[in-house]
């Protein structure tokens, strides 16, 4: 017979019966997270708030810290990218589109000092009114994204309370990396934007695995609570999901540290949205669709839903009858 390697031994952690606790500081974090967004609000890259754009080819190799460092002396805070197998840079500096020779100009000044000859191809700006753009269909892609997750999750499980409650929790894990980077003012640009999408699909994956498990459970354990059924299930589930997750963190941590300058922003949102991930999936998820559902009545919807909840193997509790699954 084939073992399977768990990380954790078996446990029977009462999560529901804590789910106050989980509440309580997920609110004050979220709050302390909208107060920062609200009055320090967001470091926006040069993607969403325009600026000078600079490419050079430089005539020898050199290093893209020795190009930062040069253009860090004279106070130019400019994001850099690299072309493969090139000596160019595209060096983008945030500003307004009066002063782009100035701002140019101070570059090349700065790239003189590298001590390798170069010649600039382009001088470019990036307009706010892009950037404007770039922020709307961002915003967009998100907005679209929750509501399809709502809809496959409360199609796939026939209940769209779950779904519901599964964007509410990844909702919790992206806003907290937001606020993150709001309250140490960390640049914001369409890299971390993907990076926001990513940690909303590996949540809701996590969560979906509970769901799965729960609705496995609905069968095996007839006589169960909800309660007891969603603890049961995320107990079973717990060793996967850490295992799942310690493997990713890991890995985005040590891009984090070796990755350099250009992706550090990118890995730390990951890292952020990862680790906020598994709290949300194990303490947050659960304990909403049960509060939601007041303390064990899983379905507030009408008779017309008894089809569906039957097609999962749960018949809706009646009323002054004890909520049991069937």
């Amino acid at each position: 017979m084939i073992k399977y390697f768990k990380i954790l031994p078996k446990t029977n952690i009462d999560f529901i019966g804590m789910r106050k606790v989980f509440f309580t500081l997920s609110g004050i974090v979220m709050i302390l997270c909208l107060v920062s967004v609200i009055f320090k609000g967001m470091n926006y890259g040069i993607d969403f708030t325009g600026g000078t754009v600079v490419q050079v080819q430089f005539d020898g190799a050199i290093d893209i810290s020795g190009i930062r460092n040069v253009l860090n002396g004279q106070n130019i805070d400019a994001d850099i990218q690299t072309f493969v197998g090139k000596n160019a840079f595209s060096i983008k500096v945030k500003g307004a589109q009066h002063n782009v020779n100035e701002v140019s100009d101070k570059i090349e000044s700065a790239l003189h000092k590298t001590g390798v000859s170069f010649i600039v191809e382009q001088r470019d700006f990036v307009g706010p009114t892009v950037g404007s753009h770039l922020a709307k269909k961002a915003l967009f892609a998100f907005v679209i994204a929750m509501a399809a997750m709502i809809i496959y999750i409360g199609f796939r499980f026939q209940n769209i309370i779950w779904g519901a409650m599964a964007v509410v929790a990844l909702f919790h894990d992206v806003f907290l990396a937001i606020g993150a980077f709001s309250f140490f003012g960390f640049e914001v640009d369409l890299v971390i934007v993907a990076a926001f999408l990513t940690i909303a699909g590996f949540s809701v994956n996590d969560t979906i695995v509970i769901f799965d498990r729960v609705r496995e459970n609905i069968k095996l354990h007839p006589k169960y609570g909800l309660k007891e059924l969603l603890n049961l299930s995320v107990n079973e589930t717990l060793s996967r999901t850490v295992i799942t997750s310690l493997t990713v963190i890991v890995a985005t941590a040590i891009l984090f540290v070796l990755g350099g300058s250009v992706l550090r922003n990118f890995s730390l949102a990951m890292l952020i949205g990862l680790i906020s991930g598994v709290y949300s999936t194990v303490g947050l998820v659960t304990c909403l669709v049960y509060q939601w559902t007041k303390d064990g009545s899983y379905s507030a919807m009408s008779e017309q839903s008894d089809s569906l909840a039957s097609k999962s193997g749960f018949e809706a509790p009646k009323i002054k009858s004890k909520k049991r699954y069937r």
